[in-house]
């Protein structure tokens, strides 16, 4: 037993210490191994230990690891360039980057660079049942109230609409007020909540009519994890802004926001910054990590395994839908029963999480396999009908 009394108490007390992974694979400290269908909340999407990302940290480790955003370094340029490169093609017009060290910071950079954009424009709308991040501003703009109580009086600047409901974002950007409307383009942490077909599209052209930025928040759904690159190219979508993290550097913390070059414009030296942000160690990780997703066809490797995964969780019984798009799927039980079958698969050797109570999250890595695909699909399946027959006894 691991002696945790000297960390604060901001997470629960972990059912499994892990010491070890390889590709879909984590082992802890008993030896047991388990395949890893949660990837760190999307994080690990390309496996655990994938080699070149490996290779390349270790070597910036032992050469240069961080000079500070006093001095320049040489990779944060050429990471910018690759994330402009994806994002551009999709969006349909260049841009540029400012590096953080996770998904809130890209979000809080977002925010700050909303209200310079439009000086005396200050409040930014977003959607129930969103996630945005834990720093007071993105938990602000998250849309789930029972998270903002503890922490009351939160900051002002923040209104917040129903998922999908167009209508009520149409009567939000009608203040004179609005700067900028901040959106998951697939709700991950609220449900994996997918609009519908339609809402992103028209919600981009009614910020263009109120002159409010359209911002997408592709922490989650980005990197190649929906079958493209980013989930808004599904529909067309040209955002002004879209935030990322998460898989962007396979494990190591980094975030990135990226702004059309008007957009980006808005900011001058001194309005925003990090210590670690755009440090060559973490850009050594990006540029590895989309080098590899690229060399490897990222895209198309979670299209394939997602057929494979959907089907065969639509044959499960106790299944009864599945949302998402690509590898960041929901599957939707008959019964609230989603902690329990987790805690159970887990005893099974396979991770997966509950982020509502009929909904398991299930994100495994875009390099998983068939076989490996299987074997979840059949861990998954004994613990559903293990809980199942559980609550039959009792």
């Amino acid at each position: 037993m691991i002696d945790r009394s000297a960390l604060m108490a901001t997470y629960a007390e972990p059912p499994v210490t892990f010491v070890r992974g390889e590709g879909s694979w984590l082992f802890d400290d008993h030896g047991h191994r388990y395949l890893d269908f949660l990837c760190g909340l999307a994080v690990t999407s390309l496996g655990h230990a994938r080699p070149e990302i490996s290779e390349a940290i270790c070597t910036q480790a032992a050469t240069l690891s961080h000079v500070s955003n006093l001095f320049g370094n040489e990779l944060g340029p050429q990471a910018a360039s690759l994330i402009n490169d994806l994002v551009s093609q999709a969006a349909g017009s260049d841009g540029q980057v400012f590096f953080g060290n996770s998904g809130a910071e890209a979000n809080e950079c977002a925010l700050k660079l909303a209200r310079r954009v439009a000086p005396g424009r200050h409040l930014v709308v977003t959607t129930l049942e969103s996630f945005h991040g834990r720093t007071l501003a993105t938990l602000t703009a998250t849309g789930q109230p029972s998270k903002h109580q503890a922490f009351e009086p939160l900051p002002t600047g923040f209104t917040y609409v129903p998922f999908g409901d167009l209508d009520a974002a149409r009567r939000a950007l009608e203040s004179l007020e609005v700067a900028a409307v901040l959106v998951e383009v697939i709700q991950a942490e609220g449900g994996v909540n997918v609009p519908p077909r339609g809402y992103l599209p028209a919600l981009e052209a009614a910020c263009r009519e109120a002159g409010a930025l359209f911002m997408v928040d592709e922490i989650q759904s980005g990197m190649a994890r929906t079958g493209s690159w980013f989930a808004f190219e599904d529909e067309g979508l040209t955002p002004d802004v879209v935030t990322m993290a998460k898989a962007l550097g396979s494990g190591m913390p980094v975030g990135a926001c990226w702004a059309r070059s008007e957009v980006a414009a808005a900011f001058k030296p001194g309005d925003h910054g990090s210590t670690f942000g755009g440090q060559p160690l973490a850009m050594s990780a990006v540029l590895a990590t989309l080098q590899t997703m690229a060399a490897l066809d990222a895209p198309r490797l979670a299209t394939e395994a997602s057929e494979r995964l959907v089907a065969g969780l639509m044959r499960l019984d106790g299944v009864v839908g599945v949302r998402g798009r690509g590898l960041l799927l929901g599957a939707v039980l008959d019964k609230p029963i989603s902690g329990e079958v987790v805690a159970t698969a887990l005893k099974n050797g396979l991770i997966v999480n509950a982020v509502r109570p009929d909904t398991i999250r299930i994100t495994p890595p875009l390099t998983v396999s068939a076989e490996e695909i299987d074997e979840a699909l059949s861990r998954l399946e004994s613990a559903l009908r293990s809980v199942k027959s559980a609550e039959v006894v009792s």
